[in-house]
């Protein structure tokens, strides 16, 4: 029998009632741990490399990268900036709006800049 990947492990998880419906609601924390690690790689840097410029060891750059640890507190901003600066990016924090205003667009599909 062919290992799965991991891929198709969560694929078939999904499946399962209420699965689904947790791993939703933790889709902003696996995007936050996604471009965390495309950060780290695109700047060539290993987990050692991104703990030595933080000053701290390579185990807490571990679970910053996998959202955990024993007490899966979320990290501060003061933390995620130091990890954004070790790879060579800085931290940009935004909110999306998750309905769509239709009124801000134009009809060229360019936004208009809304004054506030």
């Amino acid at each position: 029998m062919a290992k799965k990947t991991h891929e198709q492990l969560v694929k078939l998880a999904l499946r399962k009632p209420g699965v689904k419906k947790a791993y939703d609601a933790m889709e902003e924390e696996f995007s936050l741990l996604d471009e965390m690690l495309k950060a780290r790689k695109k700047a060539g840097k290993t987990q050692n490399d991104v703990a030595k410029v933080m000053n701290t060891t390579t185990s807490v750059v571990g679970r910053l990268e996998t959202g955990g640890g024993q007490r899966e507190h979320s990290p501060r901003i003061a933390t995620l900036r130091r990890y954004a600066r070790a790879v060579n990016c800085r931290l940009e924090v935004r909110f999306i709006s998750t309905k769509t205003h239709l009124k801000n667009i134009r009809p060229d599909n360019k936004k208009e800049k809304i004054a506030s």
